[in-house]
């Protein structure tokens, strides 16, 4: 058995690629219904009006969610009973049956209600997946991290969802090019699940060679019970909640502005599409920049300013977009969004986990996540949809994403700093 490691070391990159590479494909086959939400919608939900049909779809996209806070619960129990290792491989199983499920089954002119009654199963599975991954996966990248450097660490986390929405937002740019809307809808929205499916072995195996950075431990914290050590925190955790509600509902309605372009701003596909290589590509080097900056200038301050300035400009960006449709503002706004909010996030996926104890370090922030994420993520897109059909207003979406900054910021104001926190091992 490899030796636990104290994050003194000098961490090989391929291990922080094995982390990012799991995490990467998971949230890519995740992310990615989102994207083809439309072409899903006319597969399985077949309605009246195509809004009908686009409201079921994104519905049903949020129905994944449900299961995120029980896949929080048990798989990040099980991180910190067994170990990171054994629970990020666990999370790698359940996405292949998701993704699998999900690419394979035949449309609702093929089986009926058989297809739309599969689509929800696998949205459930990868559900629980997800509920449990980022748990694991944040504690890993700081609890490996050498000292002075957890904040750029753990800024990977985040940095991997960018990539899964550059490879994601590449791959429907060039299927929309390359196919009719027909061909879309009947196969092309397939493509990329099928092609997650195959790499999938890639990010197992990698896993399987990573190191363990919390071995089991036979102390007196492990031995009392979990639910008693989680509700001791309950505080932090309500706080974490809070904290992650701005950032989910910027992250979601970023990602819902590929439907977004198509439905309300009638972009072509190909156009809107790019949009999310565009918001992929900014997640990726903003988290990277809001890891460096909270190592350098601390946790809350990096956690508030950018929630502060996404706050005022949310609804001018949103206003700008309407008023003057194009390239041009549409990727201003996914850029705006995916920024700041990629900032702000990555200063709060290391805080928290820095301020919970090692026995609950994985339940505590799994749980954190995984609620506040189906409380919020798993609704927006359907929110967002429903607000934009009853006030016919196209700056609707931004109205969500302010009030949920404000409710984020009150929450991040009254956290403490843990930059030079030491990590209780």
């Amino acid at each position: 058995m490899q030796g636990t490691r104290t994050g003194t070391e000098r961490v090989p990159v391929k291990v922080v690629v094995a982390t990012v590479a799991g995490n990467a494909l998971e949230f890519f086959d995740f992310i990615a219904y989102a994207f083809f939400a439309v072409q899903i919608g006319q597969t399985f939900f077949p309605a009246k009006t195509e809004f009908m049909s686009l409201l079921l779809s994104v519905g049903v996209f949020g129905v994944g969610f449900v299961f995120r806070p029980l896949g929080g619960v048990l798989i990040g129990a099980f991180a910190d009973r067994a170990g990171r290792k054994p629970a990020m491989l666990l999370t790698i199983v359940l996405i292949t049956v998701g993704t699998a499920g999900l690419a394979l089954t035949p449309s609702y002119a093929s089986i009926g209600m058989a297809a739309p009654v599969i689509v929800v199963i696998c949205r459930l599975v990868q559900g629980l997946a997800l509920g449990g991954e980022v748990g694991p996966a944040s504690v890993f990248l700081i609890e490996i991290a050498p000292p002075g450097k957890r904040g750029f660490y753990s800024s990977w986390q985040l940095a991997s969802q960018g990539i899964a929405g550059v490879v994601a937002g590449g791959l429907g740019t060039a299927l929309s090019l390359m196919l009719d809307p027909a061909a879309m809808v009947a196969w092309g929205w397939r493509v990329p699940f099928i092609l997650c499916l195959a790499l999938i072995p890639v990010a197992l195996f990698l896993r399987r060679e990573m190191p363990e950075t919390a071995e089991p431990k036979n102390t007196a914290s492990a031995a009392k019970p979990l639910i008693a050590q989680v509700l001791a925190h309950k505080g932090l955790l309500v706080l974490a909640i809070l904290v992650f509600l701005g950032g989910t509902v910027s992250t979601y309605v970023a990602n819902y502005l590929t439907t977004y372009a198509i439905a309300t701003l009638h972009f072509p596909p190909s156009t809107a599409l790019s949009a999310t290589l565009v918001a992929g590509v900014s997640t990726f080097l903003f988290a990277l920049l809001g890891g460096w900056l909270c190592d350098r200038y601390g946790r809350r301050r990096v956690m508030l300013l950018p929630r502060l300035l996404l706050t005022l400009i949310a609804w001018p960006a949103f206003l700008l977009l309407d008023a003057y449709p194009g390239v041009g503002t549409l990727y201003a706004t996914a850029i705006v969004l995916t920024a700041l909010t990629a900032i702000s996030s990555t200063a709060s996926l290391v805080a928290i986990p820095e301020l919970l104890p090692r026995a609950i370090r994985a339940t505590g922030m799994s749980i954190a996540y995984a609620v506040g994420v189906s409380l919020f993520g798993g609704t927006t897109q359907f929110i967002v949809t429903w607000l934009l059909g009853v006030t016919k207003d196209p700056t609707s979406p931004a109205w969500y994403v302010t009030l949920a900054c404000v409710i984020s910021l009150a929450a991040m104001w009254v956290m403490p700093e843990s930059r030079d926190r030491q990590l209780e091992r």
